[in-house]
This record gives structure tokens, sequence and C-alpha cells, in this order.
């Protein structure tokens, strides 16, 4: 009996850094989707959902967590040595902070989301990018506008003008975002080809 309760452990402790571990090639969307198949599914979903499109989907999540599930910012330094606090609450492969995931859960009756699921994640970033669009008119498909409010939030993304750090950063996410959309042109039919299969 205590044998099967070890091995039962063994055996979900794998599948979870098997479903957890981050993809080999995260700079090309038709790679993670070979490695991810489910979350390919999780993405076409999101998009059908909110209307956010797949490649800025997972551009943000590049850009914030680089696919890392259980991404966090890194700790501030006491006199460049000791080891702080993290500057904010955020987390996931998403990295959205607290208040933010607790208002998308709110909002969309999603009580049982963890940023640490790819699933809620995209889901959330549909959400997020589909308020952006209707609070600041900002289209979905505009990646370099669409990270700005996604970063500095709704209520700062009027100020991002002055904020070369955060364009800098929009600028990357634009220009992954358009790789990821090339990209997906060349797999993303025989991905929909497999919707059928259920692993």
């Amino acid at each position: 009996m205590k044998i099967l309760k070890i091995i039962s452990v063994f055996i979900l402790l794998f599948l979870i850094s098997a479903c957890s571990s981050i993809p080999s090639n995260t700079s090309n969307s038709c790679s993670i989707f070979n490695e991810r198949y489910l979350w390919f599914k999780h993405v076409n979903k999101s998009e059908k959902k909110w209307g956010t499109p797949i490649y800025l989907q997972l551009a943000i999540i590049k850009m914030e967590s680089d696919f890392d599930w259980l991404a966090k910012p890194p700790r501030q330094k006491l006199f460049k040595v000791i080891p702080y606090k993290r500057p904010s609450s955020s987390f996931g492969y998403s990295q959205a902070v607290n208040g933010t995931w607790e208002q998308y859960k709110k909002e969309t009756g999603n009580k049982l989301a963890v940023r640490s699921r790819f699933k809620d994640s995209v889901d959330f970033i549909g959400w997020y990018t589909n308020k952006s669009s209707n609070i600041l008119n900002i289209s979905k498909s505009d990646a370099f506008k669409q990270y700005i409010a996604y970063h500095e939030g709704w209520g700062g993304f009027k100020n991002y003008k002055d904020n070369k750090k955060v364009i800098n950063l929009a600028k990357r996410v634009e220009k992954q975002s358009n790789d990821y959309k090339n990209q997906l042109k060349e797999c993303r039919s025989s991905l929909s080809k497999k919707k059928y299969i259920i692993f």
C-alpha cells in the first residue's frame, strides 16, 4: 500500500513537470505548439472568446515570463547584497499581479483560476487585452500599444510616451508578435487538423 502511494506521488510529479516545463524554443510558435499541443487549443479558445490573436498572447507571455510557469520578479537587494522583497506580486506565465488577477476571477467567474496554469493565463491575457480595447480603444492586433497597456495598466497608459524603457519593451513585443504571426502561417492549418487529439 505504501509503495503504491510512493509510485502515485512520482507519477503526479512527473505529470506536473512534463506539463509545466519550459518549451525548448520559446521564440518559435510552431516549435512551442509541437511540444505543447494543448497550449494551442488553449490560445485558440482564448482567441475565439476574446478576439485577441494567438501571436499576441504568446508575445506577451514571452516578454513577461518566457513561458516559466513559476516566474516571479527578482528580489530587490539591500546594500546591493542582501536579498529583500520583490518589487511586485507578479507571478506565473502572465505575470499578473494579485489585485488584477482577483478582478479577472471576479469578472469572469473563473474562481479556481491559478496563474501557474497556462490555460488560465491566456484567458487572463484575452480578458485584459479585451478590456484595454474597450477602455483605451486599442486594436487587439496592435501589439505595441496593447503591451504598454498591459505593462503600465489602464491608468498609466496615457503617460507612456515619457517612458523610454516601456517603449523599448513594447517594440520587442511587437517584433516578437510579428515573428509568431509569420511562423503560425506555416503550421496553424496542420495544428487545427489535430483537433480530435485529446492528449
